[in-house]
């Protein structure tokens, strides 16, 4: 009778162990194979966040469908990864608690588009996409030795910068940032684009130089391919370029209007004073501009103003008297404007 019990009893203990077994089993399967977020969400983990807070955050943000798996995945971790992530519904626990653990982050999108005239926007821009301060920004944009490895200097970073998206990590570094404008630099400056800066006896910084006083004069498009011929038409024959953008640049951009003590000021960016190009870039050139350079309409003009119908477009003159008339044009039409807005008020 006795061993008859005792079998019955190391059966019951052989067959509990093995459904603890089971279920321990099953648990790990779960945990590594199983889905179990019911809701996807992007994360953002700063520096100095614990296992616990990102515990909670993805609890909060990806609703888990099994709580104690999650919990189960993260008790291993000791500690998370400042980054970007992606959790979605086919994630399993311990693959979200591994990918926080080893910084296995999602690419984000740093996009570089809209007016670059300033190192502060351009570091205020950078910074509100990556965790990335400001100021950092700009002692990359300020480092001498960092730039040099790129093959620029501070006074022309602006030619290094390419407006474009990109995919980046949420924390990477401004050097890593610095290094993939320099790739999309190097991919735009094709042989074919060197020939066409050497067709019109440009370097590719000179390029970038009358590219961006282009910008300067016009956000419209389909007009820089003229207002870059009249330009290259100035250049070609000694003419000095007088661009209003380039004494804006001296100013810093403070100046709403351009007048003629401005193009007084002692500056080699004042193009009024000094015969060809400034020294460097006075904005990051868009490629629309730089293109524009590269591929500048055939024409005679060589001066240009704004058009009367207030459309951002210009009126362009191959002589002096045609473009005084048209600056005449411009001024009555802009006192009549202004004298409505007066009457309006």
């Amino acid at each position: 009778m006795r061993k008859k019990s005792l079998k019955i009893f190391v059966l019951s203990v052989v067959l509990l162990a093995g459904i603890l077994l089971l279920h321990k089993i099953w648990q790990a399967y779960y945990d590594r194979r199983c889905p179990n977020f019911s809701q996807a969400a992007e994360l953002y983990v700063y520096p100095g966040a614990t296992p616990d807070s990102v515990k909670a955050l993805v609890s909060e943000k990806c609703r888990p469908t099994n709580g104690k798996s999650w919990s189960r995945a993260m008790a291993s971790v000791s500690s998370v990864r400042p980054g970007h992530y992606t959790v979605d519904k086919s994630c399993s626990s311990l693959y979200v608690a591994r990918m926080l653990s080893h910084g296995w982050q999602t690419p984000v999108n740093l996009v570089l588009s809209g007016t670059m005239r300033q190192q502060g926007a351009i570091a205020r821009k950078i910074s509100r996409q990556l965790l990335l301060d400001s100021l950092d920004v700009i002692c990359a944009m300020r480092d001498s030795a960092l730039l040099a490895s790129l093959d620029f200097t501070p006074d022309q970073v602006f030619a290094l910068f390419m407006p474009d998206t990109y995919q980046v990590y949420w924390t990477d570094s401004m050097p890593s940032v610095l290094k993939v404008q320099k790739a999309a630099y190097d991919a735009f400056w094709t042989q074919e684009n060197r020939e066409k800066a050497k067709k019109q006896g440009l370097t590719p910084l000179e390029v970038s130089i009358l590219a961006s006083i282009v910008n300067g004069e016009t956000n419209h498009e389909p007009e820089m391919p003229s207002i870059a011929g009249v330009y290259l038409n100035r250049l070609h024959i000694g003419m000095p370029l007088q661009a209003d953008p380039t004494v804006s640049y001296c100013f810093d951009y403070t100046i709403n209007r351009v007048l003629r003590k401005h193009t007084e000021v002692d500056s080699p960016f004042n193009t009024y004073m000094h015969v060809g190009l400034p020294p460097a870039p006075i904005c990051v050139p868009t490629k629309a501009a730089l293109q524009a350079v590269l591929d500048p309409d055939k024409h005679q003009y060589l001066f240009f103003c704004a058009s009367p119908a207030f459309d951002g477009t210009h009126l362009f003159a191959a002589t002096l008297s045609e473009h005084n008339r048209n600056a005449v044009a411009y001024q009555r039409a802009l006192d009549v404007r202004n004298r409505s807005k007066s009457v309006t008020r």
